[in-house]
Formats: structure tokens, sequence, C-alpha cells
């Protein structure tokens, strides 16, 4: 008998790659027209003056300018208020 026995199934090696979410440029760095500012899921930081959100919640610049991130409070739709981040090219 010249087989070899089943090896079974491994639970293991199903990782995916990483996204590289997060902060691309960062307060007081010069960007230009389309330039990435932040990947991420989600609107953790929120789109501002010049800014752009694709759909994919990534922020771009629209113009070419300086970024600045800056503290904004916002109304839930249940009325809860919520600190969040706010992203400008100026």
């Amino acid at each position: 008998m010249a087989h070899t026995k089943s090896g079974g199934s491994t639970k293991l090696g199903r990782d995916s790659a990483g996204k590289r979410l997060g902060v691309k440029r960062q307060h007081g760095q010069a960007v230009k027209t389309g330039e990435v500012l932040i990947r991420q899921r989600g609107t953790k930081y929120c789109p501002g003056l010049n800014v752009k959100r694709g759909k994919d919640d990534t922020l771009y610049s629209i113009k070419n300018g300086v970024i600045k991130f800056t503290s904004k409070r916002k109304i839930k739709f249940d009325g809860n208020l919520r600190k969040t981040k706010v992203v400008n090219v100026v």
C-alpha cells in the first residue's frame, strides 16, 4: 500500500492582507488637488472645506492648499451629541 493517509484540513492560512488605512497627510502639510488625505472605514473624520468623501469613505482634497484638522459637535439622528474631527484644506 503506497498510499499516504489523508492529512486533514487546517484552520490556519486565511488571514487577509492589511488595507493600509489611516491618516496620510498631517496637520499643516501642503496638499495638491486629488491627493488622498485619509483612508478610513466609516466616517471617523468628516470632510470640511475643499475636501470630498469617496464611496469607500476616503477623504481627498479638491484644491491645492494646507491641511487643517478641527473639532466640531454634531447632533446624531437620535438627538445625541457627538464630537467629530473635521478635515479642511485652506
